[in-house]
């Protein structure tokens, strides 16, 4: 390896519910509803559920209505 780690995988890159919610201008429950979907990745430490700030910032909605079948 290039001694450099898979983006999202850094203890460094881990925030809290509240700091993601802030950092995305949203409240703290739509940021719980993405990590309860399964849209935005989780890991406890310390007793809290944090987040990961790079996947946070990359987060796009997707688009409202009914997805397509092909």
């Amino acid at each position: 390896m290039n001694g450099r780690k898979a983006p999202g995988r850094n203890e460094d890159d881990l925030i809290t519910q509240t700091e993601a919610a802030q950092l995305r201008d949203v409240s703290v429950a739509a940021i719980s509803a993405l990590v309860q979907r399964g849209r935005l990745r989780s890991v406890e430490r310390f007793g809290k559920l944090l987040v990961y700030r790079s996947e946070v910032l990359a987060f796009e909605r997707e688009k409202p209505g009914r997805k397509r079948k092909n």
